[in-house]
């Protein structure tokens, strides 16, 4: 439009089309569904990791071998990567503007985090 119709044009038609894509929620959704999963999760590995403070190495492996154990440290590897991957995701979508640097750093911190969970649990299920 030019500036002598912008005069009357009101606020509302200037910033219709403008909002929204739609997608937020969804990313919102499972951002705050891995924040509450991670909660009994927290919970459980500080217990087990206080209660493992003077363990060996060979007791700690034993208890990492326990099926429940192993289980729940896959969880807690799957959720927190998770959780950790989103929100690195809005921080690089809010504070980086230039688009192709953008692109580069979406893609380069989903397969840092994707990387990083499948070694953790290679790793766990290596040693169960």
């Amino acid at each position: 439009m030019s500036d002598k119709t912008d005069k009357f044009v009101s606020p509302l038609a200037k910033a219709r089309g403008l909002g929204s894509a739609h997608e937020g929620a969804h990313h919102w959704m499972h951002q705050r569904i891995t924040a509450v999963a991670l909660i009994p999760l927290c919970i459980w590995l500080v217990i087990s990791v206080v209660s493992l403070r003077t363990a060996t190495h060979l007791e700690f492996i034993t208890w990492l071998q326990h099926p429940v154990n192993s289980l729940l440290m896959i969880f807690f590897i799957i959720a927190s990567f998770y959780h950790a991957a989103l929100g690195c995701q809005v921080v690089i979508e809010d504070y980086i503007h230039c688009k192709w640097f953008k692109m580069t750093k979406l893609i380069g911190s989903k397969l840092f985090f994707l990387g990083g969970a499948i070694a953790c649990i290679y790793a766990i299920i290596k040693i169960s």
